[in-house]
């Protein structure tokens, strides 16, 4: 049986239910990134999964939370590297260098890139896609570099212009490169993103901080 670390082991029946979970979860994935918000149903899923509705239901009361899981699963390993960045010990500019090239080369992947696409397309017309992204991902990783800025406020490395503020102006600086991605104006990868990186903290820097950078 499975077990995880200071945890007792699961029994067959909790075993089985997350391996259930999981399929629920992929089946899911699937259908959002492939087919995209409006197009995928829970009578759908239903079909590629079999079982009962119930059964479904008891898992993920709403079509909202199963798309939530889904984008908390999917962005999990990518909020927890960039928001490490932020907790590793390093200077200033250093770490905010860091941060802009873990945010870029993330969200240059396949995964990352169809997600933004469906909440860019269909937000509009659901706007609990937008909210639930917000909520799972992007909130997440604002409100840690939120955090880090505010720090830096406090020990007056960084002049104070509203710690929110400021960390939206350079999540929109290196978010402008993920527009290039989507748009087929770059292709992605990780060429020339330690450069954007360096150049988006110079841009930053120069306007808030208050003596010479610390690299």
């Amino acid at each position: 049986m499975t077990t995880e670390p200071g945890d007792r082991p699961l029994t067959l029946r909790e075993v089985r239910k997350q391996d259930r979970r999981a399929a629920i979860l992929a089946a899911a994935r699937r259908s959002f990134l492939e087919e995209g918000y409006a197009a995928t149903s829970m009578s759908g899923l239903l079909r590629t999964l079999g079982g009962s509705k119930a059964t479904l239901w008891s898992y993920f009361p709403s079509k909202e939370e199963l798309f939530g899981a889904v984008i908390a699963e999917v962005t999990a390993a990518f909020r927890q590297q960039v928001m490490a960045e932020l907790d590793a010990p390093g200077g200033l500019e250093a770490t905010l260098v860091k941060f802009c090239r873990s945010f870029m080369n993330k969200t240059s992947h396949a995964d990352a890139l169809a997600v933004w696409r469906l909440v860019m397309a269909e937000s509009g017309r659901f706007p609990e896609v937008g909210r639930i992204f917000y909520q799972q991902a992007a909130g997440h990783i604002e409100r840690a570099l939120v955090g880090y800025i505010q720090q830096q406020i406090d020990a007056r490395r960084l002049r104070d212009d509203g710690a929110l503020n400021m960390a939206r102006v350079l999540i929109g600086m290196t978010a402008a490169q993920q527009n290039r991605r989507l748009w087929g104006v770059e292709p992605p990868g990780s060429e020339g993103m330690d450069a954007d990186a360096r150049r988006f903290v110079g841009y930053f820097l120069r306007l808030f901080a208050t003596g010479p950078s610390q690299a």
